[in-house]
């Protein structure tokens, strides 16, 4: 049976060809979706700032909320985490308590927190790829270790740079923390051992004197703690838990955690937008590779009732199309597998740019994960063969006799079960999941994809009547037009498994762009309306420390002033931490310069919190409860809900004051302040404040990275695309290579090339749009469905270029996936063509 299946391979190569593309994809696409994903998963930091120190103290870097439960006379406890943006500080007298513990030879408090630097010029100052500037103190240098190579220590007012920093810095820098604008002078280069720079960090270095007032701390944000040379680095680690309380006592690999959250890589993001890549690429892979490989085993059904002649049973036959999948499926995956580390590459890079990962991200070569998808591969062509094989195989003897073969109908004691489970979950879905929330994307996704299984598990019963119309509308003019809708009429099942695949292409691709394009306008709409009471936007590169904040809403003129501070906030919801974008906001003024759209009480105050209509209907608060918060560091506070607002895109959830967020956020800078003024206010604030920014709000350019998220969506488009593409054209060259008998008697029966030529472009026409008008259903009802939670209007073309353009393109690419083929069989000799 092995034998007679490599045979069968070798003498159908031609046939083979689509779906053996198809495998090789689709495993690629596997394999590089694994690999990126495996990759943010096990990605670590790239340096440890504190190599030099065995053990480590500092504040927890993360928030948890304990649980416990009554079950079946047991008491069950849950311990649910969510980490922290900022780092918390350290008593100030802790590295003199740890001085005293057995075992340790000496202490080192490090003092980090990020510092926006500029140039002489003003050009900003960033570490290697593009990292941030963290400012030390001095006398923790030696954690890494830091030493000088030029220059000497820095004194008051003066600053040592690592060597990157130091190439384009110059003699002095501007530097800008919460707590003001400083200029420093250049006294001193510093490098690493065995490096020139931390890959994640550029590190600055100030006077010990100077640290606290630079930034704004009151104490550590971790103590290094060095042992001695015969000491027991366990029994040190155990003595120190017993001093430091809850701070964290971290060893090994775990020191890394003790660094400022803001310098080292966070992969959190990348993990969610990989995983939907992987999610995206394997729906698509499975997909296309069973339908591809369906369609393959139907245009075998005449040698398979070759077989079934001279004695072979169904039995025979599934077992030897399953020898052939697997043989074909293995054969893909030489070239598929190491293909999907190319794929991984591109794609990272491409998100590199995009900033959506960080630039320090490699990607790795995992050879579980190249096995696991060429098996993934392996078993989806295998399945996809038994389940055509399943009916084909039943072929009647006698039918190798007739002109034509044609596989027993049936399958729909399965196929409407698939069908009515899927449309189900779809429909449960698209009503009860709020499509709203941060998982909108995600669900409308999966919705779809439901969708697309339904319509692939009921295809020839959907396309008959589907087809029955368009080909009377199509079909119309000649003979070739009457013909194309004839045929297309009897061999439904031809033209749903060319249609389906040209539906996922369409859906799947439309619905993401639309969607992510939606989701762009509505927060650009909003930046605009919440701006709009403000005359104009008051911004710096390096952002605006909350003293100068003041100083510019007091300049004689200014009738209002809106600062908000940037940060994050984490919240309880049933026992579980959950993070969220906030803003800090400072007010200033008798008339408003920002417009939430607050529905229900009023901003501001000194202990007050507002929160997005979305949060507070998702934990059920109402104006006046008293709600904790833990703050970026750790620092947990109770606020009262004052006010409930709903202009939340691309501002943030919730909003707290901004001397909270200044205090406890370790940037804690205001990003831009929207100012309400009348007379010469702006000429006065590019004299008195260099280098701030003044633009109309009018022509002010839309907060936050919608941009890039839009480039990152516009991506996963592209893959997807990219991939149903290639399975359209397999889909259409395997229906016409499976047709060359019937061709071949058209021609005997006196028709010409150009006839037959336009007999095939009108099918394709027929089947492109039966593929089109199926694609703009499911694409109507999920885009529709996701509008409507959006903002309560329902859209369906969102943007009607897009819209179209994704129409024109895909119809495009179908037409032509249905006429080359049939040119090139066409072009052949004679009796190539009619060979069967």
């Amino acid at each position: 049976m092995i034998r007679l299946a490599i045979g069968t391979l070798r003498r159908h190569r031609g046939s083979y060809l689509g779906t053996f593309v198809a495998a090789v994809l689709a495993i690629a696409l596997l394999a590089g979706g694994g690999v990126l994903l495996a990759s943010v998963l096990t990605a670590k930091p790239p340096a440890d700032r504190f190599a030099a120190a065995p053990i480590v103290v500092s504040a927890p870097r993360e928030v948890s909320v304990t649980t416990k439960t009554l079950k079946k006379d047991k008491v069950k406890t849950k311990v649910k985490t969510e980490r922290l943006t900022g780092a918390g500080t350290l008593p100030a007298n802790l590295p003199e308590r740890l001085r005293g513990v057995p075992g340790v030879s000496d202490v080192i408090a490090d003092h980090a927190f990020p510092v926006r630097a500029t140039t002489a010029d003003g050009s900003p100052l960033r570490g290697r790829d593009d990292a941030p500037v963290v400012g030390h103190g001095w006398a923790s240098a030696p954690v890494t270790p830091y030493t000088l190579t030029s220059g000497r220590p820095p004194g008051p007012g003066e600053a040592v740079v690592d060597g990157d920093l130091a190439r384009r810095a110059g003699d002095t820098l501007t530097v800008t923390t919460k707590t003001g604008v400083r200029t420093l002078r250049i006294v001193g280069i510093a490098e690493p051992a065995g490096s020139d720079a931390l890959p994640a960090q550029g590190a600055l270095f100030l006077a010990d004197a100077d640290v606290a007032a630079v930034s704004g701390l009151s104490g550590p944000t971790a103590v290094a703690v060095l042992t001695a040379t015969d000491a027991d680095v366990a029994a040190v680690e155990r003595a120190l838990r017993a001093v430091v309380g809850n701070a964290d006592v971290r060893t090994g690999d775990d020191r890394v955690r003790a660094d400022l959250p803001g310098a080292l890589p966070d992969y959190i993001g990348p993990i969610s937008i990989f995983g939907f890549v992987i999610g995206i690429t394997a729906f698509a892979a499975v997909f296309v590779l069973t339908g591809t490989v369906t369609l393959s085993v139907r245009q075998r059904l005449r040698e398979l009732a070759l077989l079934r002649t001279i004695g072979a049973t169904p039995r025979q036959l599934r077992r030897l199309l399953g020898l052939e999948s697997i043989a074909l499926a293995m054969l893909a995956a030489l070239p598929g597998a190491p293909l999907g580390l190319v794929v991984a590459e591109l794609v990272a890079e491409r998100f590199r740019d995009l900033g959506t990962v960080p630039a320090q991200f490699e990607v790795g070569a995992y050879p579980a994960v190249l096995i696991a998808a060429a098996f993934v591969g392996v078993v989806v062509t295998y399945v996809g063969a038994r389940i055509a094989g399943r009916r084909a195989v039943r072929i009647a003897p006698t039918q190798a006799l007739t002109e034509t073969a044609t596989a027993p109908t049936g399958g729909l004691a399965v196929r409407i079960p698939v069908a009515v489970v899927t449309t189900a979950g779809a429909i449960a879905l698209l009503t009860f999941v709020p499509l709203g929330g941060p998982f909108g994307m995600g669900m409308s996704f999966l919705s779809t994809a439901l969708v697309l299984c339904a319509i692939a598990a009921l295809g020839p019963l959907l396309v008959r009547p589907l087809t029955g119309l368009v080909s009377r509308v199509l079909g119309v003019g000649g003979a070739s037009g009457w013909l194309a809708g004839q045929l297309a009429r009897a061999e439904a099942r031809r033209v749903s498994a060319v249609a389906v695949p040209l539906v996922l292409m369409f859906a799947i691709n439309a619905v993401m762009l639309l969607n992510s394009t939606l989701l762009t306008d509505l927060a650009a709409d909003e930046q605009t309306a919440r701006t709009a009471p403000a005359t104009a936007q008051v911004s710096a590169p390096t952002g605006l420390p909350l003293a100068t904040v003041d100083r510019i809403a007091a300049l004689p003129g200014v009738t209002g002033a809106a600062a908000t501070l940037p940060t994050r906030v984490v919240v309880e919801q049933g026992g579980k931490p959950e993070d969220y974008a906030a803003q800090g906001l400072r007010i200033a003024g008798a008339e408003p310069a920002l417009d939430l759209a607050v529905e229900e009480g009023a901003l501001g105050g000194s202990d007050s919190l507002a929160a997005s209509s979305y949060v507070a209907d998702q934990y059920g608060w109402h104006v006046g409860d008293r709600i904790p918060v833990w703050m970026a560091d750790g620092h947990r506070v109770t606020l009262r809900l004052t006010a409930i607002y709903q202009r939340a895109r691309g501002f943030g959830e919730l909003v707290v004051p901004a001397d909270l967020v200044a205090a406890h956020d370790p940037v804690g800078l205001a990003s831009v302040v929207g100012l309400r003024y009348e007379g010469d206010v702006a000429d006065r604030l590019r004299a008195d404040f260099p280098g701030v920014r003044v633009t109309p709000t009018a022509t002010a350019a839309p907060a936050g990275d919608a941009a890039n998220q839009q480039g990152g969506w516009e991506l996963l488009v592209v893959i997807s695309l990219g991939f149903t593409a290639v399975a359209v054209v397999n889909t259409f060259a395997i229906a016409i290579s499976g047709r060359r008998r019937e061709l071949a008697d058209l021609r005997l029966a006196g028709a010409t090339t150009g006839q037959v030529q336009r007999l095939l472009d009108r099918e394709a026409l027929i089947t492109v749009s039966v593929g089109l008008v199926l694609g703009a259903v499911v694409t109507g009802l999920v885009v529709g469905r996701f509008s409507l939670a959006q903002d309560g209007t329902f859209r369906v073309f969102v943007d009607a270029v897009t819209y179209l353009g994704m129409l024109g393109g895909v119809g495009a690419l179908g037409l032509i996936a249905g006429a080359l083929p049939g040119r090139i069989l066409l072009g052949r000799p004679g009796p190539a063509v009619a060979d069967v």
